[in-house]
């Protein structure tokens, strides 16, 4: 019965981990990197700094763009939220809907059709990708950002988040390239790469191979403890999983060194032989 209940937690401990995981976060989104010439560009819109505390991301919560009647509202790695001045359009059923309109995805665009503002989604959150501006051998130019919609019509938004570390310009250019595809840029000190140098980077096999075992051996650990303190209701240092095992690897480790040295002593020993002259 207790190692039903504990296989019961371990599972939705599991679970919860797995969810956490999968769960792509505002940070996660908008971080993009590369390497080049043994440097390693890294990108995060999101990142907070002490004049942009949301990065690239609009502090109002949406972005507002506009060219020959069509309106585009949109936002950066997450969807958008409106605290004034919401979309007013029909057929926002995609988009949160009348009550919510907008809030219900990352890109929404209303177009004028018989004098009445109709409502389309271009772009959702999960469909989020960023790429590099241009040519990848000048990852210095910054990164697009790219929404898309796949419904009655496929729709998409292409924002270029051009890097400029002296000033910030918001969308002021809506262009359509395609039938309901979208481009539109802005620049933002976001769009500014972290670049390090990648000689002599990272762990290698081994040591990863040696952060997994201590990792696995840990969660062994720590299992083992809650398991005995839970459901067997041992306390003390007996909680922990197989002690006497452990308390006596020393002598164990001891006992075998000794044994070696003393093998090799007698190899070193039989390999004199007598000589008579």
């Amino acid at each position: 019965m207790y190692l039903r209940r504990f296989l019961l937690l371990l599972l939705l401990l599991l679970l919860l981990l797995q969810h956490i995981c999968l769960t792509p976060s505002v940070s996660a989104v908008c971080e993009y990197s590369i390497t080049d010439n043994n440097k390693v560009y890294s990108f995060n819109l999101a990142a907070s700094s002490k004049q942009f505390p949301h990065g690239v991301l609009s502090e109002d919560g949406y972005y507002k763009v506009s060219s020959n009647g069509t309106v585009v509202w949109f936002q950066l790695c997450e969807s958008m939220i409106f605290n004034h001045d919401p979309p007013k359009c029909f057929d926002c059923w995609e988009c949160g809907g009348s009550a919510r309109c907008g809030m219900g995805c990352s890109a929404l665009m209303s177009n004028n059709i018989n004098g009445y503002p109709i409502c389309t989604t271009i772009g959702r959150t999960p469909t989020i990708t960023t790429d590099l501006i241009g040519n990848k051998k000048s990852p210095n130019m910054g990164l697009v950002v790219k929404m898309w919609h796949s419904g009655v019509v496929n729709c998409s938004l292409s924002v270029s988040v051009v890097c400029d570390s002296k000033q910030v310009e918001g969308p002021t250019i809506l262009e359509r390239v395609d039938f309901c595809d979208y481009i539109t840029q802005l620049r933002h000190p976001s769009g500014c790469a972290i670049t390090v140098s990648s000689n002599n980077g990272g762990l290698g096999w081994f040591g990863t191979l040696v952060i997994v075992i201590l990792g696995l051996f840990g969660g062994y650990l720590i299992a083992g403890a809650v398991y005995r303190f839970f459901y067997l209701h041992i306390r003390g240092i007996d909680i922990i999983p197989n002690l006497e095992f452990w308390a006596s690897l020393s002598h164990r480790a001891q006992s075998a060194f000794m044994s070696l040295v003393k093998r090799h002593r007698q190899r070193s020993s039989s390999s004199y032989t007598s000589v008579d002259f």
